[in-house]
């Protein structure tokens, strides 16, 4: 160790001290900023409702809405969760941060062992690296959440750590088993 490893306060310095760069190859394509701009002008403006496909289930369903995927959008991710009346989703987390409208419904996150309470109308920040799971904690209605996140900018530098830690429920909530998602 050298002098020069030490910050002032005695701390060790580390790799992560060091500029970091980014980088990404592009290949099997040729880019034009012209084709670009009119792939991105000729995507819908307004998606229906009635067009958005839910998957998952028997308690959580998701139904992607913009996504580099689909085309619809370049940077940012939003998707459409439900979760059948007391349903739960499964335990996971991600590196990016994802805030949650709850659009319906009653429940709660527990992150990182934590409990938050939320209800329609709030708003719920799963923070960066955090370990998740989401519960509607009405065991006769729905809740939904429209969440909106910057995915994509963490999948384009490579940041690709999301680990599932407990599955989705294979079993639909006794007393519902016939639960379909709905966009209203």
């Amino acid at each position: 160790m050298e002098a020069r490893d030490i910050y002032e306060d005695g701390g060790l310095k580390t790799a992560y001290d060091k500029p970091r760069l980014f980088f990404r190859e592009l290949t099997g394509f040729t880019y034009s900023l012209a084709r670009e701009l009119k792939k991105l002008r000729s995507i819908p403006r307004v998606i229906k409702g009635k067009d958005l496909k839910f998957k998952s289930g028997p308690q959580y369903f998701n139904s992607n809405i913009l996504t580099p995927k689909n085309n619809t959008a370049q940077a940012l991710y939003a998707h459409l969760v439900v979760l059948a009346p007391g349903a739960k989703s499964h335990r996971h987390g991600h590196v990016n941060e994802a805030p949650f409208y709850i659009l319906d419904g009653k429940g709660y996150d527990v992150h990182d062992g934590k409990r938050y309470d939320w209800k329609a109308g709030d708003i719920c920040i799963v923070p960066n690296a955090c370990v998740h799971q989401h519960f509607n904690a009405d065991d006769r209605n729905f809740a939904r959440a429209l969440i909106i996140k910057s995915k994509p900018l963490y999948l384009f530098m490579n940041m690709l750590f999301q680990d599932t830690l407990e599955e989705n429920p294979k079993t639909p909530v006794p007393g519902h088993e016939d639960f379909e998602p709905s966009i209203t």
